[in-house]
Parts: structure tokens; sequence; C-alpha cells
């Protein structure tokens, strides 16, 4: 018996990386699964429908059931044939793993607007499509089916919710999907639906070359930071009876830590309904310049 068993799964970003390592896991765990992957570069240039239909083929070969979708996450249309895959493959839809993405680093002085774009509407727009038709089809069935419980996970990053020079377009993307899956968990309890979220340590081709990251080409071991170690928490999110919702996890090795969203830790007020002035100002509010902010732990 697996943990996932009975259950419908969508893992977009699937072809490669921490997606290959969330599809194989569900696979192994009982769920059947639709790897969706458009199979382009790590800057989302070009397709390549091979990378998809391979993770399907390694599954298979375990036993398990699954079928390859080469739909753009990021296109309406995309996003709501790759839920109609699930159903019609599989009969029904549980878990979607949204996790698919891009990089185009630059920093803000030199980013051009096709870099942006590109990452904002791969990762925000590529994540809140696929939910949305995920959604739509969840309210139907709660109609006809009360009771089902089904699961989103959405993927977020340090990048944005600690803030990483040079990534000002993939942070604001990885901040708002953070903010989407805390939103989405409210309005969807309703359908019996939980949304949470995780911000992963791991290697893959989009961490390749950064500085302290290893690179298995120089024989380097993941250690940690291996893919595969992201994957059990992602499919324990996806299980029927979990229990968690509207949460942001940090997942890296053998270590889960939750971040605690936006928090006032200090302020100024004047008494009543006085309004302040610029020169007040001047003298009471500079002292927030330096109040320190407490990170936690998260890099340890």
């Amino acid at each position: 018996m697996g943990s996932l068993d009975g259950r419908v799964a969508i893992i977009t970003g699937a072809g490669r990386g921490i997606g290959r390592e969330h599809a194989l896991l569900f696979a192994r765990e009982g769920a059947e699964v639709v790897v969706n992957d458009l199979g382009g570069s790590r800057d989302g240039s070009g397709a390549d429908a091979s990378a998809a239909q391979q993770v399907v083929e390694e599954i298979q070969a375990l036993g398990g059931k699954a079928v390859a979708n080469h739909d753009d996450v990021a296109s309406w249309q995309g996003a709501e044939s790759l839920i109609n895959t699930a159903v019609e493959s599989f009969g029904d839809l549980h878990v979607l793993v949204n996790n698919a993405g891009i990089l185009r680093d630059r920093t803000v002085v030199n980013m051009s607007e096709d870099e942006w774009d590109a990452v904002i509407n791969v990762h925000l727009k590529g994540h809140f499509a696929p939910l949305q038709h995920a959604a739509a089809y969840w309210r139907g069935r709660s109609k006809v089916e009360p009771g089902v419980r089904r699961a989103v996970i959405n993927t977020s990053s340090t990048s944005g919710l600690f803030g990483q020079p040079g990534q000002v377009n993939y942070g604001a993307a990885k901040m708002g999907i953070a903010a989407m899956t805390m939103i989405a968990a409210g309005e969807l309890a309703r359908y019996d639906v939980r949304v949470n979220a995780i911000a992963p340590a791991a290697l893959t081709r989009l961490t390749a070359g950064l500085p302290g990251v290893p690179d298995p080409e120089k024989g380097e071991q993941a250690g940690p930071m291996d893919s595969a170690n992201v994957s059990p928490f992602v499919g324990y999110l996806g299980t029927e009876n979990c229990p968690i919702t509207g949460r942001v996890f940090f997942v890296m090795g053998n270590k889960v830590k939750l971040f605690q969203p936006w928090a006032i830790i200090d302020s100024i007020e004047k008494p009543g309904d006085e309004r302040w002035t610029i020169a007040e100002l001047e003298t009471e509010a500079a002292r927030l310049a330096t109040v320190p902010f407490d990170l936690g732990n998260w890099r340890d």
C-alpha cells in the first residue's frame, strides 16, 4: 500500500530536476501521474517532448501509471488542457503540484522587458492558470461528490521570501506565489482543497553555476542538495489526510522549516488623530532603518 494510492496527480515541470523526482515518488507511492513538461531550456526557450516522455517510461518501468503532457502552463488554454488530460486519462484529479519554472537573471538596471515578462509569465501565471482550472473543476466535483480531499502544492523560493540580488523578476514571482498560496487556501477550503507551498533548496539545472552550489559536472556530490530529498514532503502534502493548509515551508535535505508570513515588529504612532509632519518623522522614523529582522536559522 502506498501513501498516495488512488490519487491522481499533475506535476508541472516534471521532465527534469525536482519535478522529475516528485513524479517518480508520487508514482512509487501509488498515484497516477500526469507528467507535464514543455521541454524548454533553462531560460524557457525551445521545446523537447522527450523530457516528459522519458519520465513516463521510467514510471511505467516501475509498474506505475503515467501519461505525458506538453501543454504550456502559462497559457490559459494550455492549463485547461492539462487539467482535462488528468480527468480524461485517469477519471479525476486530486493533487496539483505547480513546479515549472525558468530563470533569466539580471539586475534591475540591465533587465529587459522580455526577461521580466518571460519569468513572471512562466512562474506566476504558470502557477495561477493550472490552479484556476483545477479549482473550477473541483468546485464542480464538490457538488456531486462532497468530502473528497484535494491538494495543491506550489513552488516558491527564498529568492522571493528573503530576496536575492540579480533575481528581481524571479523573486517577485516567487513572493507572489507565496501570497497566492495563502489566499487560495482560504478561498478553496469550502471545496475541501488544501493549498500549500514549498521553497526548496536543491541542485537543479536552474541552480547549477551559482556560488557555493555543487556542480555534478565537476564530480561534486549534491548531498543535502539532492533534489530527491524535497519530494517526500511534497508527497505528504498531497496525501488525503494531511491537515496542513495555507502554509509555506523551506525544504532542504532532511529539514522542513515553516515560514512566518509578513509580521509587524515595530511602529511609531502619534496620539489621537494627529497627523505626522515630515520634520517629526525625520526625528522619529529614522530609527526604523536599523530595526533588526529575525530571519530564523533557515540556512543552517
